[in-house]
């Protein structure tokens, strides 16, 4: 079953433009990543700094084994440095509602 992500990050104002050429290029590995469906970034109209990266994944068991790509060998290093607080995931199950 298809799962969606929303993952929100706040970067600091002052490193908005580094954050963007950043996830810019790690993005596309999360979109090549086996299993995910799309993951698009949604930003804040009047916070430029507040994101919203959403994500949709074939399974669970594939959300899982990206998220253990990137606290291990896939992590992104220069991240933490530019965000003004922990990032915050949810996951999201689909229903039929």
């Amino acid at each position: 079953m298809a799962i969606t992500v929303l993952l929100e990050i706040k970067v600091k104002p002052e490193s908005v433009a580094e954050a963007r050429e950043l996830m810019g290029r790690e993005l596309q590995t999360t979109r090549a990543f086996s299993g995910n469906l799309t993951t698009d970034v949604i930003v804040d109209e009047d916070d430029p700094g507040h994101w919203v990266i959403y994500e949709r994944w074939e399974s669970v068991e594939h959300d899982e084994a990206y998220r253990t790509f990137r606290a291990g060998e896939g992590k992104i290093e220069g991240l933490p440095a530019l965000l003004a607080a922990p990032p915050v995931k949810t996951r999201y199950l689909d229903t039929d509602v």
